[in-house]
């Protein structure tokens, strides 16, 4: 017992030196101009600290389509202790990780009694480069923190599983609330936790196969004590639903004809695949391809359902390729591109969760083919030192790409084709850098690649304006304002130049406009200095 729990011991240290050392370069990382500004730059509510109105706010708010209030406080603490500095915020994150990577190995370990395989399972887990996007954003804090949570939450249910009490079902549901409360994403845990009823804990194979009222009994409970985890999804999905509605999040995907969204989540499931086992050319962004090719289409279905065949014909033979592909499949849906809970149909991030699926597969995969000691000691232990290694450096170089917006979108347009919003990204980055002339080329392929992309019209007319080009950027905030009538950041940007010029008239009608729409700073500015009544 001594030896075994030095050795658990051991390997915690080594999991907590693992990510440390692979992802630790972050800290050195800046804020990004890609939701970092709208979660942390520039949230006024952040900003104002812990009190009775912003706690408020986190706990009501649908900001940005969602609710997630959790991670809205834990913005605001680290505010409070970090400011603007970027490497508090980083560290946070990468601890929250850490923890979420102890969670998954002691659960694997306690519920397959399995520690070298639970080791490094977790560790494939937790250093993958497709962890980064997570991790090294500051404001994915919300797929860190429900993470955490959310792996706290099985871990707990192990043990509920093992010695039923209700304490531990209460806290292993309040870990389930926390994790909703972090990230809405998380909704799909109740499934996963029946797929752990089947393997490892094996909980359905402990019905007695007669009389069958017995049999009956246990399923039953297995089935009923899930009810209020699915209440609370089915709460979280209203609301989620709901919120992006509200904000026209989900249009651009909602009025895709069927086969269109249905060939994406086919091919986004083989994407996801491919960057597993290969992951090479990642992106913080990939433009949603509306007519897939037909052939891609056939191959994503054909490898999909020919898993999933095999997965459950070799349900009792190799029941840890049903409860990982299974757990893969479902834990995607909210964010395929069927069912879609956000505007982006394919991202690194959405395999946060998704990933322990596959390296539940993997690993005990591999693990069968070794039927001896001898073998297993000679093949192993070296696959996985290299496995293990690549992965590391792989995630260090990729985590030095985030090191800001210049870089982590240049590698975006290296990666991807036709990438308007990374042209964009990197346009807005350019400008705060006084680069004005990369800052419109980038802007005028943002448009040619998007041409109804009103932000890039806006984002080029200040391009203009800093650089003097007063009728050009006028004429980029009026397009920029009909392709969206009540965009305020065109006015206001355009009262500016209006002002700037002389035309007092054009100035102070874009100004109130803009004040009617949400920005009165340009209204106040103008009012101090007298130009407007």
């Amino acid at each position: 017992m001594l030896m075994k729990n030095k050795k658990l011991f051991l390997i915690l240290l080594f999991l907590v030196f693992i990510v440390l050392l692979s992802f630790g370069r972050v800290a050195d990382n800046s804020f990004i101009n890609f939701d970092d500004t709208a979660y942390i730059t520039e949230n006024i509510h952040i900003q104002s600290g812990f009190n009775v109105d912003t706690i408020q706010w986190a706990l009501t708010t649908t900001y940005f389509s969602y609710w997630h209030p959790l991670t809205w406080l834990s913005h605001m603490l680290d505010w409070k202790f970090f400011g603007a500095k970027p490497a508090g915020h980083h560290v946070v994150n990468v601890l929250f990780h850490i923890g979420a990577v102890i969670f998954v190995f002691l659960f694997l370990n306690k519920t397959t009694g399995n520690l070298w395989a639970s080791a490094f399972a977790a560790t494939f887990f937790a250093i993958h480069p497709l962890r980064v996007e997570s991790v090294a954003w500051a404001s994915e804090r919300k797929d860190v923190l429900g993470m955490f949570f959310g792996a706290g939450c099985l871990y707990i249910y192990a043990f509920y599983c093992q010695a039923p009490k209700l304490s531990k079902y209460l806290l292993c549901l309040t870990m389930f609330v926390l994790a909703l409360m972090s990230k809405p994403t998380m909704i799909t845990l109740p499934f996963v936790l029946l797929l752990l009823d089947y393997w490892p804990l094996q909980r359905w194979h402990k019905a007695p196969e007669d009389p069958l009222r017995n049999t009956l009994r246990p399923t039953a409970k297995i089935i009923g004590e899930k009810i209020p985890f699915f209440c609370l999804t089915i709460a979280v999905c209203m609301i989620t639903f709901w919120a992006q509605n509200r904000d026209g999040q989900v249009a651009s995907l909602e009025f895709l004809p069927f086969v269109n969204r249905l060939s994406n989540a086919l091919v986004s499931y083989t994407f996801y695949l491919k960057n597993t086992l290969w992951p090479y050319n990642l992106s913080i962004f990939y433009p949603y391809e509306y007519s897939l090719p037909l052939w891609k289409t056939f191959v994503a279905g054909i490898i999909l359902v020919t898993t999933t065949f095999g997965a459950l014909y070799y349900i009792k033979r190799v029941p840890f390729l049903f409860t990982g592909w299974f757990i893969y499949l479902i834990t995607l849906v909210p964010v395929v591109g069927f069912i879609q809970s956000g505007g982006q149909a394919m991202a690194d991030r959405y395999t946060y969760l998704p990933s322990i699926g596959l390296v539940i597969i993997f690993t005990w995969a591999f693990l069968s083919t070794m039927k001896t000691k001898r073998t297993r000691k000679k093949i192993l232990f070296p696959v996985a030192t290299i496995i293990i290694i690549s992965m590391a450096f792989l995630t260090w170089r990729q985590c030095g790409y985030w090191n800001n917006s210049i870089e982590i979108f240049s590698l975006a347009l290296r990666a991807t084709q036709n990438n308007f919003l990374a042209h964009n990204s990197r346009g807005i980055a350019y400008g705060e850098t006084g680069q004005f002339q990369k800052a419109v080329d980038d802007f005028d392929k943002a448009i040619s690649f998007k041409p109804d992309y009103f932000k890039a019209y806006n984002n080029r007319g200040l391009a203009y304006t800093k650089s003097g080009q007063y009728q050009k950027a006028i004429h980029d905030f009026t397009e920029a304002i009909n392709l969206k009538p009540d965009y305020a950041k065109a006015y206001s940007n355009r009262s500016h130049v209006f002002l700037h010029q002389g035309n007092m008239i054009e100035g102070c009608n874009d100004a109130q406009k803009a004040c009617s729409l949400g920005i009165c700073s340009t209204l106040e500015q103008a009012k101090l200095k007298g130009l407007c009544k």
